[in-house]
């Protein structure tokens, strides 16, 4: 559920969808029409024991203790007229009632006191993580010897919560290098995982000479954290050369290269261990070389992306969308894609996704 803020930055009740209005509205009215037959018929019978729902219902929509308060308080005061309105019926009754109706007063309104303040510090919780997070992911620069680049992210609608979705670009003595990388789990957890991740990168990128030697070393700092309890996909990308590329493939999906309007994915020859999971095989990571030339275009994403679905829970076909897509500039195509991708899942994705464009133009 989305939580919605006021000016005050206080969390306010999420509209209630348009049927359960009606139920609301459709309750008050029998309500008040049970109480106006009660006043206006037989005095051997009564309904003021149904008042207790008044508070339950001022309840629902709200995160206002007063409504549910005051809405009681005025319900309660309903009892005595019916109590002499209905003066066959035996007072022990209408002492019930008003107790009643007293008692789920007060608990509606310490209900909704209760779920107001922890929408407050889910918020507060919520708003230090994104701020971290938006710390972390800095922005790249549109140009970076002789790349243009771009990034999107786009955090789940659902839950709102923070993922842990990771990316940098840098320049370094060995070329362009670039990662992006997807941290399992969510919240701060995640996010403390992609900053070790990605201060390791940044430090690693401008001494390692070999881009498999930079993956070894984040494999290495991931192990030291807690082994086997969490682990990165991840794909690194160094562009160098002219018309040539490297590509370290840490369990991650593998890139789209946009060429001439064909799309084709860039496959490790072998499959390699995300982060943290490279001492279970013995091995070391190993780096591919590929073509990367003059008007190509690469796309680093996660499964954010792909894993999104239609009404009929179909996968976004993220290649398929790709090459029918006219743009070349990074950002006017990630921009399309992301557009495609809400209207295709309905406006809402289910989980974090990042988007890293790269085109070559020298």
């Amino acid at each position: 559920m989305t939580h919605v803020t006021g000016p005050d930055g206080q969390p306010q009740a999420p509209r209630l969808p348009h049927r359960a209005r009606l139920l609301v509205v459709a309750a008050y009215v029998l309500l008040a029409a049970a109480v106006g037959m009660d006043l206006a018929e037989s005095p051997e019978w009564t309904v003021s024991p149904v008042l207790a729902t008044a508070p339950v219902l001022a309840s629902i929509g709200t995160r206002r203790p007063r409504v549910p308060l005051f809405v009681g308080l005025g319900a309660l005061a309903l009892v005595a007229p019916l109590a002499l309105a209905d003066d066959e019926v035996p007072m022990l009754v209408h002492l019930t009632s008003g107790f009643t109706v007293l008692a789920i007063t007060s608990v509606s309104t310490a209900n909704v006191v209760l779920v107001a303040t922890r929408e407050r510090e889910l918020l507060e919780s919520r708003s230090v993580a994104e701020a971290a997070q938006q710390t972390l992911l800095r922005p790249p620069p549109e140009r970076l010897d002789g790349l243009r680049v771009a990034v999107r992210y786009l955090a789940a609608a659902a839950e709102a919560r923070v993922g842990g979705d990771l990316y940098e670009t840098l320049v370094t003595p060995f070329g362009t290098r670039l990662l992006l990388g997807d941290v399992r789990g969510k919240g701060l957890a995640a996010i403390d995982t992609a900053a070790a991740v990605l201060g390791t990168f940044r430090e690693a990128a401008q001494v390692e000479s070999s881009l498999a030697a930079v993956a070894g070393r984040l494999d290495a700092a991931m192990g030291r954290r807690r082994p086997g309890e969490e682990f990165v996909t991840a794909v690194l990308v160094q562009v160098a050369g002219p018309g040539r590329a490297e590509l370290v493939n840490c369990g991650h999906l593998p890139p789209l290269l946009v060429r001439a309007g064909r799309v084709r994915e860039v496959p490790a020859p072998v499959p390699q261990p995300p982060l943290a999971l490279l001492g279970l095989v013995d091995d070391a990571y190993r780096g591919q070389a590929f073509v990367f030339e003059r008007g190509d275009l690469l796309l680093l994403y996660t499964d954010g992306v792909t894993e999104a679905r239609d009404a009929a829970g179909r996968f976004y076909p993220l290649a398929e969308r790709l090459a029918g897509m006219p743009e070349t500039a990074p950002a006017a195509l990630l921009d399309r894609v992301v557009a495609d991708l809400l209207a295709y899942a309905g406006g809402e994705l289910s989980d974090d996704a990042a988007l890293l464009a790269v085109r070559r133009e020298q």
